[in-house]
């Protein structure tokens, strides 16, 4: 465990915890109100005044500008995300800020490329008979090429906690693998899926890659014919997005991987034990049938082509200087991600998803901390790192490239805060349905506080008893929690380098 030092956060503690009062709580505006008035009994006055500069209007001035039409759902990358990290850049020199990313500017650059598929030259034949790209069955990766009889192996997954092996023993060297998409075994959630990918579980990809297969086919669900053309378009257009030095740095599967059509569907199964129909209504249901070899004169022979884009975005980084000779050297770090995820099917005629709360109101709230800070008259004894984040809702890959490639000395960075949606509470009285997962009024949601460092966690406690005295709801750090939030959002890519995290 990484042992966490306590000295000089206070403040900064104590600073953090008060966007929570103007966006998270804004419509119990009484009982902050008394919260505060509490707190000024039990905080020094400089403290109470740097915590009043953090205002539910200059929030929403921020917000209103980050989650606008205009920003067009900030995906990674897009026009918009850029405009987004210019908008904060402005006022992180307006603030006087010192730049922390690349070259001495605010921006840590990430190169990302994407490979789209050329319907011209891709070729793919089932026993002799040409398929339409697009029409017939749509790819996930690029280029890829083989051929090969098949194997279908029902969910594809083998957890040897449960004692599940979809497999029973058929070899799939060699083998195209087929499996039904988007379920687990029967009975299993992802808490179930727990020890190291290869030694305690397998899923249907890893499988197939580690055991010599030469490429995999999805059958999609039912339901997700329904969105096939705006996956083919997808797939023609934009292809997806990846980031290089990724790429570079760590195994990647190159295993082809083939989403068929119904139709696909029905000749891949013609006269097998199972009918394609039989097949899709097992995907559906979510109750995928035991494996078998297809019959061996059936063959898939698929050569898809591709061109490469390139493309740059961006981390924003910026920090404070810390006032100890000593202590300034090391870092806490609070960020958010930035980014959304752009536009899509319409919603009530609006095609813009613009990310208010997922992440915009943890952009706006790290950038109000950071005007608070850099207006301040004193200085915390350590620095501070702000980070806003992109790329988070592909994989996280903002945080993960500043773990993997740091401009500052990760070994620096004593802990992370990390702010996602916290936007949205319940009011007073609410019993609906729908907002039943939402906080409720002057409640907070923390994750993952004590998990490394007992120390921050009560040290976080501390603070929030002697200012505002929110209600902290730990229900998530549960390890039995289905929506496994730990593992979610960008802290995550902090604490696997050791590094003590809190996630609001």
């Amino acid at each position: 465990m990484r042992r966490f030092k306590l000295s000089g956060l206070a403040l900064g503690c104590a600073l953090w915890l008060s966007p929570f009062a103007a966006i998270n709580v804004r419509a119990q505006e009484q009982t902050t109100a008394a919260a505060v008035a509490a707190a000024k009994s039990t905080l020094p006055a400089a403290a109470l005044e740097d915590a009043s500069r953090i205002t539910a209007p200059r929030l929403s001035e921020f917000l209103h500008v980050v989650a606008s039409d205009e920003m067009a759902g900030r995906d990674t990358p897009s026009p918009g995300l850029d405009a987004t990290a210019k908008y904060i850049v402005s006022h992180l020199k307006q603030w006087g800020l010192k730049p922390a990313g690349d070259d001495g500017t605010f921006y840590q650059r990430i190169k990302l490329t994407r490979k789209k598929v050329d319907p011209a030259t891709t070729r793919v034949e089932l026993d002799g008979r040409v398929l339409a790209f697009g029409d017939d069955y749509l790819v996930a990766r690029t280029p890829s090429a083989a051929s090969g009889g098949f194997i279908y192996a029902g969910h594809g997954w083998i957890v040897k906690s449960k004692n599940i092996d979809a497999y029973q023993d058929l070899n799939v060297k060699g083998k195209i693998v087929v499996v039904s998409g988007g379920q687990l075994p029967n009975g299993l959630t992802r808490a179930d899926i727990k020890g190291e990918p290869g030694a305690d579980w397998q899923d249907p990809e890893f499988y197939a890659r580690t055991h010599g297969a030469l490429g995999l086919i999805v059958v999609p669900r039912t339901n997700d014919f329904a969105r096939w053309w705006r996956s083919r378009q997808a797939s023609m257009e934009r292809g997806g997005w990846e980031v290089e030095k990724f790429a570079s740095t760590e195994e990647q599967s190159g295993l082809p991987i083939i989403y068929p059509s119904a139709s696909m569907i029905e000749a891949l199964f013609a006269g097998e034990r199972l009918s394609g129909a039989e097949i899709l209504k097992q995907t559906t249901e979510g109750t995928a049938g035991t494996a078998f070899a297809l019959a061996p004169s059936k063959t898939l022979k698929f050569d898809v082509k591709a061109t490469t884009e390139t493309a740059l975005t961006q981390n924003v980084i910026a920090k404070l200087e810390g006032s100890d000779k000593k202590l300034k050297d090391e870092y806490v770090a609070i960020g958010a991600h930035y980014d959304h995820v752009g536009t899509g099917f319409p919603v009530k005629g609006d095609a813009i998803y613009n990310g208010a709360d997922d992440d915009g109101s943890g952009t706006v709230a790290v950038m109000s901390l950071a005007e608070a800070f850099a207006r301040s008259k004193q200085r915390p004894k350590r620095s501070i790192l702000f980070i806003w984040h992109a790329g988070e809702e592909h994989g996280l890959w903002g945080s993960k490239y500043f773990t993997m490639f740091p401009t500052v000395p990760l070994e620096k960075i004593v802990t992370q805060l990390n702010i996602d949606m916290i936007g949205r509470s319940k009011q007073p009285g609410d019993t609906n349905p729908a907002n039943a997962a939402l906080s409720g009024p002057h409640e907070v949601y923390v994750i993952g506080s004590k998990m490394m460092s007992t120390g921050l966690g009560e040290l976080s406690e501390r603070v929030n008893s002697n200012y505002l005295n929110l209600n902290y709801n730990y229900r998530y750090d549960d390890p039995a929690d289905t929506n496994r939030f730990f593992f979610r959002s960008d802290h995550f890519n902090y604490a696997q380098k050791g590094i003590p995290i809190i996630f609001y």
